[in-house]
């Protein structure tokens, strides 16, 4: 698992992203700008974070793009997490 998806997830913004997508399964930058107070720019860095970590997924269809959740990444996570735990338990 890459530090990315650490760095991504460290910042409280980026995990509500990633809640509004779980919540609403697909969403335009626009759509997501509604639920923040913060600048085109800070949204904007703040998507490239969660894409460069492969934890969205963004697509452009017409002059939107639209994001939704890269859900293979958080079965990894999962997995990852299940088996550190296994790790320390058996230690």
């Amino acid at each position: 698992m890459s530090d990315n998806v650490f760095k991504a997830i460290a910042d409280a913004n980026r995990r509500r992203i990633l809640n509004l997508l779980k919540v609403h399964d697909t969403l335009s930058a626009g759509e997501i700008a509604e639920y923040f107070e913060f600048t085109k720019a800070s949204l904007s860095e703040h998507l490239k974070i969660l894409r460069n970590a492969g934890l969205i997924y963004g697509s452009k269809k017409g002059q939107y793009v639209y994001y939704r959740l890269n859900t293979s990444i958080f079965e990894d996570i999962l997995a990852w997490v299940v088996n550190l735990r296994n790790k320390s338990e058996e230690s």
